[in-house]
């Protein structure tokens, strides 16, 4: 048995370095990569929160935290899922699951309406100001 996995871990770490050295890159880029020619375009627009206010920067945090609410809200949802399933029949551990289910559901509700009310906040002070 051990073996066999050494020939299959063998054959995955050869298959791996084959197909490294076998493939070529995309070749998706601009001939001006590197912002040689326009570097005060093409490098201090690409960094982040270069040449932006502060509004940018607020609507941005917000995004990122409720996305991260919204990851967490998913992962609780899963939980909820699995221990229904991996309840076996038991009562107990299926209310339980149902209500992590709930839980979850209710927080992405109103994750989602969170995000729609700053959305439409921050959206109403970029009309207001421009």
């Amino acid at each position: 048995m051990k073996k066999i996995s050494k020939y299959l871990i063998s054959l995955v770490v050869l298959s791996f370095l084959a197909l490294s050295f076998l493939t070529l890159p995309a070749l998706a880029q601009p001939n001006d990569v590197y912002g040689i020619n326009n570097v005060s375009n093409g490098l201090n627009n690409s960094l982040p929160g270069a040449g932006t206010d502060l509004r940018t920067i607020i609507a941005r945090i917000i995004n990122f935290a409720l996305g991260f609410l919204g990851i967490i809200a998913v992962v609780i949802i899963l939980a909820g899922g699995f221990k229904w399933m991996t309840a076996a029949g038991n009562e107990d551990k299926v209310a339980e699951a149902r209500k992590l289910l709930v839980a979850g559901v209710i927080g992405l509700v109103i994750i989602l309406a969170a995000w729609a009310v700053s959305t439409f906040v921050i959206g109403a002070i970029y009309n207001s100001i421009n």
